[in-house]
């Protein structure tokens, strides 16, 4: 470039950048200027029906050539004694897998494929779940073969012991994963024999635990109308679905024996510090307490929620990461964990991964940063950080008709209003700076917390585990 160019360049780049300047001024004042209507949403409404007795929850939706069906049976392991754990269980993977007394596996896998029919069976330990999804034009087919499935179950032989023989590997691994082996100890530790503190030994799959009595016997108890709930939604109106629920229904047998309800558990209430010795690279912390804190529709239950945020559960915004990763450098995550079942306590703590040397420091950086908590109500900045996350992912709540139909399922299941998203969202909004701080302040307890441990003993150190309570260690067998 020679030196007449460079001058001129040099000349126009002042009134250039002027210009640039003037034309941005004056898009950002009419983009300001900008009035917009309110924002409409009015997602669909689940209709209520009944056929045969069992509810069924609706929504019409002609967007494209598909209907999902859903159905949820009050029942599962929890409701049954330990000997009929592995049973339990396995019920939904054997609904799928095991075929039907008309069509053995193979035959179900090929009508499954040929007509592109997907299904989903599985379990919550309260309730057992299945799910059906299919084109328009083969719904009266895939909802006769998925009544079948439900109805009329085979437990091939083969498949339960295919079933049997995956639960012993997993058994067997168990040890060889840090964080699952924790996380299932602790609820052992916390829950004791009880169906949350449950995990499958090689002793609950002996050769009477899945014959086909007991499993027919559970099933008898559980897949039957008086335990049902069905949810629809897709292309198809409601007199046609009706006719074809009314037809898979109308002679299915009835439910046996009632069942009992869940126990409910005798959460360990006493401080304690627990280690698993392991040659790991990084510890893992699991610690909790129990809180009286329940899914209900009241201020404590919405201000621990946003509370619980502020901790530890809204990611890089919460004080746990920021104490324990951004100040500190112990671990790359940090969260706390606030459970709030329905019918009895939950839990109050949190999990992290750090270097063995750091365990320790780690764990007191946490409870300081819990009494923080329960010392001084949070900012409100903090406060509203919390709640705009929740009222800003309201509208994923509504994604999808199948998505509502889904979530009022649950609901009637929890024995809860029809409209509790809705009451939720009005229940965050009206939580603050002191709500927060109250029931941190009645319900948090640091100095109770089960802290349990699964990692190196020398590289973490006694003397600094011990300063923390009295040291438990768990000497785990395989399968015990």
């Amino acid at each position: 470039m020679n030196r007449l160019v460079r001058v001129l360049l040099l000349v126009a780049l002042p009134a250039v950048w002027t210009v640039t300047l003037e034309a941005q001024s004056v898009g950002r004042a009419a983009a300001e200027s900008l009035r917009f209507d309110d924002i409409r949403f009015d997602p669909p409404e689940a209709e209520m029906h009944e056929v045969g007795g069992v509810p069924v929850l609706f929504i019409e939706d002609h967007s494209v050539p598909l209907v999902s069906v859903f159905a949820s049976f009050k029942g599962g392991y929890a409701r049954f004694p330990r000997s009929h754990y592995a049973a339990a269980t396995a019920l939904p993977s054997l609904l799928r897998y095991g075929g039907t007394l008309t069509l053995p596996p193979d035959s179900v896998d090929e009508i499954l494929e040929h007509y592109a029919i997907q299904t989903s069976f599985g379990t919550g330990g309260e309730a057992v779940v299945a799910s059906l999804n299919t084109l328009t034009e083969h719904l009266p087919l895939a909802l006769r073969l998925w009544a079948e499935l439900l109805r009329e179950p085979g437990f091939d032989e083969d498949q339960v012991a295919v079933w049997r023989g995956r639960a012993v590997e997993q058994i067997r691994r168990r040890p060889d994963n840090p964080q699952t082996l924790a996380f299932s100890e602790f609820n052992r530790l916390l829950y004791g024999d009880h169906p949350i503190g449950w995990e499958m030994d090689l002793g609950d799959l002996g050769p009477e635990s899945l014959t086909g009595d007991r499993l027919r016997e559970i099933h008898g108890r559980i897949v039957c109308p008086g335990q049902m709930v069905i949810g629809a939604s897709g292309d198809v109106s409601w007199p046609e679905l009706e006719a074809q629920l009314e037809v898979i229904l109308s002679d299915w047998p009835r439910c046996g024996d009632e069942l009992p309800r869940s126990p409910l558990p005798d959460i360990r209430r006493e401080a304690g510090v627990f280690l698993i010795p392991r040659d790991l690279e990084q510890s893992v912390i699991v610690m909790a307490h129990p809180t009286a804190v329940r899914l209900s529709e009241n201020a404590e239950y919405y201000a621990a929620q946003i509370g619980n945020s502020i901790l530890g559960s809204g990611g890089f915004s919460s004080r746990l990461l920021a104490r324990v990763r951004t100040e500190e450098g112990y671990a790359y995550s940090a969260s706390s964990l606030w459970t709030m079942p329905r019918r009895y306590d939950g839990l109050l703590g949190a999990i992290t991964r750090t270097r063995p040397e750091n365990t320790v420091p780690a764990i007191r950086a946490i409870l300081e940063t819990m009494e923080d908590m329960a010392a001084a109500p949070p900012t409100s900045d903090e406060v509203r950080t919390g709640v705009d996350r929740i009222v800003n992912g309201f509208v994923f709540n509504f994604e999808t008709p199948a998505q509502i139909v889904s979530r009022r399922m649950f609901y009637l299941a929890q024995d809860l209003p029809s409209d509790w998203l809705e009451r939720y969202l009005g229940g965050v909004q009206g939580v603050t700076p002191a709500s927060i701080h109250r029931v941190f302040e009645e319900n948090l307890r640091p100095e109770a917390m089960t802290i349990l441990v699964v990692g190196d003993p020398e590289r973490i150190g006694r003397e600094g585990l011990e300063s923390l309570g009295p040291i438990t260690v768990l000497d785990l067998e395989i399968g015990r």
